[in-house]
């Protein structure tokens, strides 16, 4: 989960890294409250989860709290790079002597993580590494012996750190990699890191990425959520514990297997290419031990999305053995008969695997006009394509 900017400084403050006072606001009159408790000029930034802010005007300084008022009415509801602006920060502008680059990341393809730091920030730090490579130290971090002292000193040498400034940098990297461990980071980034006149080092910007799976150590990330900007199925997938991300075709796929599933994708996309192109609507993993309440959950999801023409249920049994899943099937439709809501979305299976026969078996019974079985998966797929082309041709 990509965090925005106030909610990346709300973890700095959290975890003792020096930043810019303020306060995330979603009116001009927020921005002008806040401004005032500041008590001296503040920028006010638009909040969206893209970069180029600065260059679309979604960045601007302001004097006093009547000016701030007037920025922040200018930026919210702006379109920055097809990101509306819900939010603005209002933070204590800051004089910058230097502008400098430091973050910890996971680096998956060494199984470590990865430290960079540059002495050229307030750029694109893929423009540095582009064009002047040797500005970027890179540095690498066992996970067991994590970032302290000595080797936060190490990496702020390594990037040519002004003397007057490198021990202020490596007390920041040991206190950034603290907010990376205590809070299940898979990036934290600060650009830019100043130098202001007076001395300080402080972190005015940061970019904090968080790893779901760990969410159900970090209850308080549930706040860090966008509400506004993530896809409202995707919102109710998340509260069903439902492994769903959502997608621009027509086909449902709700398959068990992060494998299957990607491969189901790969094969309705290119069965769907015979009939002008339809593509999946969504992925969703069930997982190897879903319960029957799981899979009704998921074919509740799928059968809802306004998109979803036809549904492809695609299983092979396993720890799910595929009794459960015929199961699931049926107490979805029934259930959401029960609650009034006409399904009419043909739902193609194929079922295979532990118990596939006892599967067959209760969806052969269910005798339920929707629910069609086909043998293979590239025979389901073109199906389903079929279906859903013939749905949306309104035939």
């Amino acid at each position: 989960m990509d965090l925005y900017e106030y909610q990346a400084k709300e973890l700095f403050v959290r975890h003792d890294v020096p930043t810019t006072s303020g306060d995330v606001c979603t009116t001009p009159a927020e921005a002008e409250a806040v401004a005032t408790n500041v008590g001296g000029p503040v920028v006010v930034k638009a909040q969206v989860k893209t970069g180029g802010r600065g260059k679309a005007g979604g960045v601007k300084l302001a004097d006093d709290p009547s000016d701030a008022r007037a920025k922040a009415e200018a930026i919210l509801g702006m379109d920055i790079k097809g990101h509306t602006v819900h939010r603005v920060l209002v933070a204590e502008a800051s004089d910058i002597a230097e502008e400098y680059y430091v973050s910890f990341l996971l680096d998956r393809a060494n199984r470590a993580f990865l430290a960079m730091a540059s002495v050229e920030g307030g750029v694109e730090i893929e423009e540095v590494a582009a064009t002047n490579p040797d500005a970027l130290a890179k540095i690498r971090v066992d996970a067991l012996d994590g970032v302290g002292p000595s080797l936060a000193r190490e990496i702020a040498e390594a990037a040519n750190f002004p003397e007057d400034v490198r021990s202020q940098v490596a007390d920041i990297l040991v206190t950034l990699w603290q907010t990376m461990v205590d809070e299940d980071a898979t990036l934290v980034e600060v650009n830019p890191l100043v130098k202001t006149p007076d001395g300080r080092v402080l972190a005015l910007d940061g970019k904090v990425t968080l790893d779901e799976n760990a969410s159900f150590r970090r209850p308080h990330h549930e706040a860090f959520i966008d509400k506004e900007g993530t896809d409202p199925i995707e919102l109710r997938a998340r509260a069903l514990d439902l492994n769903y991300v959502k997608l621009d075709g027509s086909v449902g796929i709700i398959g068990n297997g992060a494998g299957l599933v990607m491969s189901t994708l790969d094969v309705v996309s290119y069965a769907g290419e015979e009939f002008g192109g339809i593509e999946p609507a969504n992925f969703l993993d069930i997982g190897g031990g879903a319960s029957a309440e799981v899979m009704a959950n998921a074919l509740d999801i799928v059968v809802n999305d306004p998109d979803v023409q036809a549904v492809f249920v695609n299983v092979f049994g396993g720890i799910t053995a595929c009794d459960a899943v015929a199961n699931g099937i049926v107490q979805a439709l029934t259930m959401l008969e029960e609650r009034g809501e006409s399904v009419t979305k043909p739902i193609v299976c194929r079922i295979d695997g532990n118990n596939a026969q006892e599967g067959r078996r209760i969806l052969d019974e269910a005798e339920h006009d929707l629910i069609e079985l086909v043998e293979t998966m590239d025979d389901a797929a073109r199906r389903v394509a079929e279906l859903s082309a013939a749905r949306a041709a309104g035939k």
